[in-house]
């Protein structure tokens, strides 16, 4: 059977954390991402069967937990929606105006928060993965089994979402993707 418990406990132990942050982020909801995280774990580590070192084991959970979001996303845009969901939450914050104070990094953190919130889960996943985890849109693609250029298009229009939603949000720009060109005979 392999030692996978063993790399399921120093992966826990390591990585948990930030396994749960990432999760966090993408779910806004507390419980949510607990069960995100504990589903992407299962998936993992399921029949024995996992990578032989924690880094390795920390990508497939990331994956893991992107892929899931995504997929319960899904999901629940075709059910009947709740009154007084988490969706209310970002209105909720946009109709309540927060006193200024010392926090005010606080105050873009949850702006940010509720901003992302708002998008739709594949731009959200994109975003995060981008700007948020720091890697490039070649990564992302990968991450997520979808062209660089589906990764662009989303980048786009959740940065053009977010920059409504927080008019002095800076994004990095600068991110290209190779384009070979082959020669043809004429046509």
């Amino acid at each position: 059977m392999g030692d996978w418990r063993g790399v399921l406990e120093q992966l826990v132990s390591a990585r948990g954390k930030a396994l749960f942050g990432y999760a966090y982020v993408l779910t806004g909801n507390r419980d949510e991402a607990e069960d995100l995280l504990q589903d992407a774990l299962v998936r993992a580590f399921r029949g024995g069967k996992t990578a032989q070192s924690v880094d390795a084991a920390h990508v497939y959970v990331k994956k893991a937990i992107a892929t899931a979001f995504i997929d319960r996303a899904r999901r629940a845009s075709v059910r009947p929606k709740n009154v007084g969901s988490d969706a209310d939450l970002g209105e909720w914050l946009r109709s309540h105006a927060r006193q200024p104070d010392h926090a005010h990094h606080t105050d873009v953190s949850l702006d940010l928060h509720a901003a992302l919130l708002t998008l739709a889960p594949r731009e959200r996943a994109c975003v995060v993965l981008r700007y948020m985890e720091d890697m490039r849109v070649e990564e992302v693609a990968q991450a997520l089994g979808i062209a660089p250029g589906t990764v662009k298009r989303y980048l786009f229009d959740a940065i053009a979402h977010l920059r409504v939603s927080l008019p002095g949000l800076e994004f990095a720009t600068g991110d290209t993707i190779d384009v070979s060109v082959s020669e043809r005979g004429p046509r």
